[in-house]
């Protein structure tokens, strides 16, 4: 080690000392020590023989502490990484697919199909409303509905379940 490495040791407990005033953690505090006897051995060239060393190593903790501040700012802690994953978006190509895929089984349903997904599913109808629209009993409603979302679903090779809460017909039609 050269002199000036080991002079820069016996500054270490000034460093720590001035490390935990500024950032009022231990831990913190030593992390910061280490970072800036790092810069100053990186950048040794830089010091000039016969200034002041002790106020070079405080000068680059001090410029460390606030670089290390300006940098936090930016960023946001995320351990369960719930904010990372509100910044995702799905491709777009998949929606479109999916609704051409929707576009061409709902075309093969049948014309009362077709009616009683676009009513209930669609617009929001009762079944009561969307039967008196139509001029059916409600019970026929509901089964036209029951029956055209078993269909589609069929027709997509889907799960029941999906077609069954209407939000494939809401968000397509």
């Amino acid at each position: 080690m050269t002199e000036l490495a080991n002079e820069m040791l016996q500054h270490v407990p000034s460093l720590r000392a001035y490390a935990r005033s500024l950032t009022k953690d231990a831990t913190r505090a030593d992390d910061l020590v280490q970072d800036t006897l790092v810069r100053a051995m990186s950048n040794i060239e830089k010091f000039r023989e016969g200034t002041n060393l002790r106020a070079w190593l405080f000068t680059i903790q001090r410029n460390c502490f606030y670089s290390e501040r300006r940098k936090a700012v930016r960023e946001t802690e995320d351990p369960d990484e719930t904010m990372a994953s509100q910044l995702s978006v799905p491709p777009e190509h998949d929606a479109k697919l999916q609704y051409a895929e929707f576009e061409d089984a709902f075309a093969q349903l049948s014309a009362e199909h077709r009616e009683a997904l676009t009513l209930i599913g669609a617009m929001g109808m009762a079944y009561e409303d969307a039967a008196e629209t139509c001029g059916v009993p409600p019970g026929t409603m509901k089964s036209r509905t029951n029956r055209a979302r078993k269909e589609l679903a069929r027709l997509m090779q889907l799960g029941e379940e999906t077609v069954h809460s209407s939000a494939v017909v809401k968000s397509a039609v």
